[in-house]
């Protein structure tokens, strides 16, 4: 799937009503934006009164093309807050090729005031303007607003959800045609519960024929304003949701993956018990005091690059809502390795054209500026991005749920829809419906098969007083951040399938290898011989993206793991993804990186080979 820059909508008017200049067409009725969103799309679905179509519901999910300025969207969070017998938890999915810029959207709000505090917090979560998913938890974590930016036609094949209301707010079907298709009608009913809701303003007869091949069954209601008539149509079959009675789940391991998978299943109300066989958390590859927090964009775009990408903006979205988490977002500088490696980040964010506070390109000068070191090459600036403390952010992740430390897991067993996990010893430590393994490098010890290996890293501290002052993260083939407590983290090896637990002087003479390429003379007056510093084992998978999904197909066993050496900018979203896989949620990545995560991957890729 190919990635397109996203171009932001231009604020203009006609009148008083917002415009696009590109549609040559009005954003809602000139009879009234916030009235049309309520007569329309809450209800044409059956979103108001008594008995609303949510009432009850533990969860309910809207699909939405067409995000424009958020009225639909607000509209429904105000009624959802207002109705007593709304459902627990609101997921609104909505498509938006061309998104407003963040002060364009809240300046546009101004006309609604009784939307103040909804519109406040919208705005302040609003994602930058990259391609793809962002998911935003609002309303403390009740509503959660999936906005997708890119072309709906291309981006509707990549969603997994079911929704229970669809709201079809395309510009009008001559000016914006590809809204109104017959694939994007098809995706819209692949993506439709039994008995879902369909609702829109438009009853052109190509928009009912449409409806009527995607086999929704519709009726004209009557319209808003000038539009005499509006269609309301409904998906064949009865949706029966059956929330599962039993919401125990273990996590076993408190590390990066196990915090932060524990952390998103608790916010779904799971009753959620880790277990942990370190005396506190993050003992194992996350118990370095500084990691790097930060993006890796690619010329090509790469899945890896991608999934980076997203990882990196959820988790930092994700960071905003923790206490307690030490971290210091002080930018960070990813030197290039010579000339030619220059160019190609010179031309990777020509062609990406990322938003600059994402990434930007810097030159050599520049570079050495933000860095106050002399640098050999220019590079990429993430200024958004730095060091996270890892155990912090697991104590963060853990607050509020059951954590039992110096409890190791020997053996695991399925019986009777359960499973009973054990220690060394036979006894018997918790039995639950549904486990997800998060224990990294020691998963193939209960779960044979997961291609896991062992990636040994030594990180060397340098003492704060005996380096000049250096405020930032920057790295290369290696890095090197800011002091913590004293000391800046330098690394880090990679040594595959080595268990060695203790330090060795050619680490640390590796580590400052590294460093001179990335700060040449830095280091110059350390002697390797008196370093200190921490190894870690980190659970590395053969092609360096995560491991997430289920363990095999319905049986409650779950995974997260393979992080490498990006734990830090993987854990939060592909914990969010785990957890709405456990829930039944809509996904928050797309379905390629889905399946690029799938532990069945590995299994695809051996039966082609066979084949070959």
């Amino acid at each position: 799937m190919k990635y397109e820059p996203v171009v932001p909508a231009e604020l203009a008017f006609a009148g008083t009503t917002p415009y696009s200049v590109r549609f040559d067409d009005i954003y809602h009725s000139a009879q009234g934006g916030l009235e049309q969103a309520r007569h329309v799309f809450l209800g044409g679905n059956d979103l108001l009164g008594d008995h609303s179509a949510w009432a009850g519901r533990e969860r309910f999910v809207i699909l939405e093309t067409g995000f424009g300025l958020g009225l639909n969207f607000l509209a429904t969070w105000q009624a959802w807050r207002e109705d007593p017998q709304r459902c627990r938890r609101l997921h609104f999915v909505s498509v938006e090729k061309h998104p407003f810029q963040r002060d364009d959207l809240g300046k546009l709000h101004e006309q609604w005031p009784e939307l103040a505090e909804l519109s406040t917090q919208l705005v302040d979560a609003w994602p930058m303007l990259v391609p793809g998913l962002h998911r935003l938890h609002l309303d403390n974590g009740a509503v959660t607003l999936t906005l997708v930016f890119g072309d709906a036609v291309e981006w509707l094949p990549q969603l997994t959800l079911a929704a229970d209301a669809i709201y079809l707010d395309g510009f009008s079907p001559d000016r914006n045609p590809e809204l109104w298709s017959d694939e994007l009608m098809a995706q819209l009913r692949r993506l439709a519960a039994p008995g879902a809701t369909l609702a829109t303003w438009s009853v052109a007869e190509d928009v009912t024929r449409r409806t009527t091949t995607a086999d929704f069954q519709w009726q004209k209601r009557p319209g808003f304003g000038n539009k005499r008539y509006m269609l309301a149509a409904r998906a064949p079959g009865t949706r029966n949701e059956t929330p599962p009675t039993d919401r125990r789940i273990v996590v076993i391991g408190a590390g990066a993956a196990g915090a932060s998978a524990a952390h998103r299943l608790a916010a779904r109300g799971y009753h959620v018990t880790v277990l942990e066989r370190g005396p506190e958390p993050a003992q194992g590859a996350s118990g370095n005091k500084a990691g790097v927090f930060r993006p890796l964009p690619s010329l090509d775009d790469t899945r890896q690059s991608r999934l980076l990408r997203q990882c990196f903006l959820y988790g930092l979205r994700h960071l905003g809502g923790l206490r307690g988490v030490r971290r210091g977002l002080v930018g960070a500088l990813h030197v290039a390795r010579d000339a030619k490696h220059e160019d190609n980040q010179r031309r990777t964010i020509e062609r990406q054209m990322p938003p600059p506070e994402l990434a930007r390109f810097v030159d050599r000068d520049e570079a050495s500026q933000l860095a106050g070191w002399p640098v050999a090459t220019g590079g990429w600036w993430f200024p958004t991005a730095g060091w996270i403390n890892p155990p912090s952010l697991c104590r963060a992740n853990l607050a509020g749920i059951e954590t039992r430390y110096g409890v190791d897991v020997a053996r695991m067993e399925r019986t009777d829809a359960l499973w009973r996990l054990f220690d060394e010893a036979g006894n018997l430590l918790a039995e639950v419906p549904q486990v997800v393994l998060a224990n990294g490098i020691d998963t193939p010890k209960l779960l044979a098969g997961v291609p896991v290996r062992v990636g040994r890293g030594l990180v060397s501290h340098l003492p704060e007083a005996l380096v000049p002052p250096f405020n930032i993260v920057a790295t290369r083939n290696g890095y090197v951040t800011p002091a913590v407590d004293g000391i800046h983290c330098a690394g880090a090896t990679l040594d595959a399938d080595d268990m060695e637990p203790a330090g060795r002087l050619a680490d640390h003479v590796e580590n400052l290898q590294r460093l001179d390429a990335i700060l040449p003379g830095y280091g110059k007056d350390l002697d390797p011989a008196n370093l200190g510093g921490r190894v870690g084992f980190r659970p590395m998978s053969p092609d360096r993206l995560p491991i997430v999904g289920p363990a095999a197909a319905s049986d409650g066993l779950w995974l997260i793991n393979g992080f490498g050496a990006r734990g830090l900018v993987w854990a939060s979203l592909c914990a969010e993804l785990l957890a709405s896989q456990i829930a039944g949620d809509p996904l928050p990545v797309e379905n390629d990186l889905v399946r690029a995560l799938a532990l069945s991957r590995f299994d695809d890729r051996r039966t082609r080979t066979a084949k070959v």
